[in-house]
Formats: structure tokens, C-alpha cells, sequence
């Protein structure tokens, strides 16, 4: 089968090496692939973590996709000899006053509630457990399981998996699905040649929208989630593992890399297609992660960065086969795009060359929206 697929960021670039694997043709649209969201995130494989009430099915979304990650990775790493930067360590989760600590013990009550093993750290377990930590941290919780991977290393060794299996990419601008006999038939480049594919997936994050030639309602709005990142490099180890924290009511987090390299993320912001790095933006993190770590305004500085995320109307990803035949969704991941790379690569694969949405991607199909045509 050849499929086309619009967006080269990490959804897309995973489900071009699995479907290729699988033995279909695939080309990548994407005039500069690899350079969104997926260039900016900090990488962190956290399911518990990120656990919020009411998103169980994303839940056990994540959790199926954590659990995929290490057979994930050995085989990209097998297969191109890159280094992702993986990491199963765990994630610790600390409180920085008595409401924040509040928070973190009613977090751990629901996720004892569905199963998941957290445990409760007392203030100086925290600081016995990464010693630069603040003396007034109040406790927090480590999520064994979690972990994280570096983006900037995953994207690259993707796109030599896509480049071993005969992934053609074409470097230039979607801008529009070719339609014909109400089915989408392949997708039309800004020179104005077309790709033609017997199956069209749409994964260009927060662009998706922008896509024309498709009919009104068929897909969901995805809106852009700002998020600004600071990376700084230490000499000398200062960070042991990723740490999450409550400061105040704010999340924050801190993600080290093997080379030193330690990143700060990251903020939310509502602000459309804007990807300006603001002083406040940086200000509300540097201060926050100082609260924690005291020691961080000694760091070397080394980049700022902003990027968009891919939001849908509930924050869920949105994946599987749209009222237009010939037309798959792979957009709306949120915050947890990296983290649901091995799940949503397999399910799109199977909705693309087996016409089946397996039972993990049934919650997240585009039909869960009730979307009027204008």
C-alpha cells in the first residue's frame, strides 16, 4: 500500500518506519521536518505523572506506550546505531511548601486508587536522593517506572530508520488533500505537483487545520499550546534523574541529559501561533526551579527555546479513520507527544495498512467530537 503522510514531526516520522517496516511505500511531507514540537520537548516518559482525573483512557494510553519503549529503542538503536538518549530511571516528584506536599499525597491516593505504585519520599529522602535539592522541600513522590529520551537524538535516529526501509521524503509545504469521488487520493505539494497514496495521514501537530481540500467537520479544531524551554549545561553531575515539582501551585520540571545538558520546562500559554521567547516566560521558570534547586543560577547557559503544541479540544490525542474514506488523523497529542511515540506509531500503522483501530486508539478516534459544518 503507499501512504502519504503530511508532518514529519516525532508521530510522523515513527509511523513512516513502522509502516515501511510493514512493507508499505511511504512518503513524508514535511519542509523541514523534525523542527516543531518535537525539537523543543523536553522528552520525559512520564504516564503517572502527568496523571489527572478523568483521563484514564489516556492513562492506559501512556502506560501501554511506556511499557513499549525499551523494545521501542532497542530496535531503532539496532537498526541505525544512533543513541536516543533512553532512560528508565524514574521520575521524582517534589513539593516545595505544605499546599504543594497537599497536592502531591492526593495525587498519590488516586493513583493507588487505580493500581499504579507510587511512593512517598519525606523531605530528606528527597534530598538524599538528589542532594542539590532545596533544604526546605517539603517531601514528594517517585514514580519508579518513569523516565525520559531525548528528542533531539530520537527524531534523527527515526529518520534513518524511515531512510534504511526506502521512506521518501519530499521536502516541501501541504497545501491541500486531493480529493476525488469523495475519497481522499493523495496530497497536494506547494510546487503544485501532487503525491498520490491510497491512504493520506494527517499528522502536522498544530497545523493540521490548515490543511485545504478537506471537507468542513471532518477534521477537529487543534489549536497551538505554547511552550518555552530553557537548557543549561553543568560540568559536573548536579541532576541524577528527572525531577517534577510543586512550587506554589506551579509544575516545573527538570530533565538531565548524559552530556550535561539539564532542561527546564516548560510554560503553557494560549497565545496561538506565537513562538516569541519572552522574559517571563523564562523569568516564572528560572525562579521556580530556583525555589528548588538553588543552586541552578550557577549553571552555564545554552539555549532558550519556544514551540507549539498540538492541543485538541480534551487535551487527547485525536487517531484513527475520518468521515472523509482515505483520510487518517495523528494529531492533537498535547503534552505527551514524545511519551505516546511507540503507541501511536503502532496504532496509525494498523488503522493505515489494516483498516482496524486497535482497542487502545478506539477512545481517541475522531468521531468523539461533534463538529457542526459551517
Amino acid at each position: 500500500m503507499d501512504v502519504v503522510i503530511i508532518g514529519a514531526g516525532v508521530i510522523g516520522l515513527a509511523t513512516a518506519w513502522r509502516a515501511a517496516a510493514r512493507g508499505a511505500a511511504v512518503t513524508l511531507v514535511d519542509p523541514d521536518p523534525a523542527s516543531g514540537a518535537s525539537a523543543v520537548a523536553a522528552g520525559m516518559l512520564t504516564p503517572v505523572s502527568e496523571l489527572t482525573y478523568g483521563e484514564e483512557p489516556l492513562l492506559r494510553l501512556g502506560l501501554a506506550s511506556r511499557e513499549r519503549y525499551a523494545t521501542f529503542v532497542a530496535e531503532l538503536e539496532e537498526l541505525t546505531g544512533h543513541d536516543t538518549g533512553y532512560r528508565a530511571d524514574g521520575i521524582l516528584e517534589v513539593a516545595f511548601d505544605a499546599d504543594d506536599l497537599a497536592r502531591l499525597d492526593e495525587l498519590r491516593r488516586f493513583q493507588e486508587s487505580l493500581g499504579i505504585p507510587t511512593e512517598a519520599l519525606t523531605g530528606r529522602e528527597c534530598r538524599k536522593a538528589e542532594p542539590m535539592l532545596a533544604p526546605g522541600v517539603r517531601g514528594g513522590l517517585l514514580a519508579p517506572d518513569d523516565g525520559s529520551i531525548d528528542p533531539r537524538r530520537l527524531t534523527p535516529a527515526l529518520r534513518a530508520a524511515g531512510d534504511r526501509l526506502g521512506v521518501r521524503l519530499v521536502r516541501q509545504r501541504a497545501t491541500s488533500i486531493v480529493v476525488e469521488n469523495d475519497t481522499a487520493v493523495g496530497v497536494r505539494l506547494e510546487d503544485g505537483s501532487d503525491v498520490r497514496a491510497a491512504k493520506v495521514l494527517l499528522a502536522a501537530g498544530p497545523w493540521s487545520g490548515d490543511i485545504e481540500g478537506v471537507p468542513a467537520g471532518v477534521v477537529p479544531p487543534v489549536r497551538p499550546v505554547k511552550g518555552q524551554v530553557i537548557r543549561l549545561r553543568s560540568r559536573v553531575p548536579f541532576l541524577r534523574r528527572s525531577t517534577r515539582g510543586l512550587v506554589k501551585g506551579f509544575s516545573i520540571y527538570l530533565v538531565p541529559r548524559a552530556d550535561g545538558e539539564i532542561v527546564i520546562g516548560a510554560t503553557q500559554e494560549e497565545m496561538g501561533f506565537d513562538t516569541r521567547v519572552t522574559a517571563g516566560g523564562l523569568w516564572e521558570l528560572l525562579r521556580d526551579a530556583r525555589e528548588l534547586l538553588p543552586g541552578i543560577t550557577e549553571l552555564e547557559f545554552a539555549e532558550v527555546t519556544a514551540g507549539l503544541r498540538p492541543g485538541s479540544p480534551d487535551n487527547a490525542p485525536v487517531m484513527g479513520p475520518t468521515a472523509l474514506p482515505g483520510l487518517v488523523l495523528g494529531t492533537g497529542h498535547f503534552r505527551n507527544g514524545i511519551l505516546l511515540t511507540p503507541v501511536s506509531a503502532d496504532i496509525l500503522t494498523e488503522v493505515l495498512l489494516d483498516g482496524t483501530v486497535p482497542d487502545l486508539g478506539k477512545p481517541f478516534t475522531p468521531d468523539r467530537f461533534e463538529v457542526i459544518p459551517s
